[in-house]
């Protein structure tokens, strides 16, 4: 595979690093809804992972980001990416709620619209990006700071990639 096919890949997961950490885990273990999933990156948020991809050695990625819910509920989520051997770079969030548990944006690496969806008190958010790829991931809540990361990266439908992390509100 060449270089540039093998881009995408490396930004794929600090990227479904952002969005929607869903409801609180209560000390009895029971889940509660958040009353708005999207205040969970107002602020600062950092995630760190593992990203292994079949076409290299798994490498660890780091994620600061920097949220603001605007005047219309939107949530604005700029990231600082630190991926383990390149340069640092930005990227950018716009996410709004559709329904109670709907949600679409925007991210500046994707190509089109990320559909995020509440299912079983975890969230499921997919896209897809330039060459063929296409990302799920899925947020667990650990409580009401933090979320678990999980996502799976795919190019022509074959698994291509996966990642594990966790994210924190700073």
């Amino acid at each position: 595979m060449s270089a540039r096919a093998r881009k995408p890949f490396h930004l794929i997961l600090a990227l479904a690093s952002a969005l929607l950490a869903g409801p609180a885990v209560s000390a009895s273990g029971a889940a509660a809804e958040l009353p708005d999933p999207l205040r969970f990156f107002e602020g600062r948020t950092e995630m760190l992972s593992t990203v292994k991809l079949i076409t290299k050695k798994p490498y660890r990625s780091r994620t600061v980001g920097r949220g603001s819910i605007q005047d219309d509920g939107t949530l604005h989520l700029v990231q600082r990416v630190h991926d383990e051997g390149r340069p640092a770079y930005d990227r950018r969030w716009h996410i709004r709620e559709l329904s109670p548990g709907r949600f679409t944006g925007t991210m500046s690496e994707a190509k089109g619209p990320i559909a995020v969806e509440q299912i079983s008190g975890r969230y499921r958010f997919r896209f897809k990006m330039k060459g063929g790829v296409s990302v799920e991931q899925w947020l667990t809540p650990l409580g009401s700071t933090a979320a678990a990361s999980k996502a799976t990266i795919r190019k022509l439908g074959i698994v291509v990639g996966r990642s594990d992390g966790t994210i924190r509100k700073l």
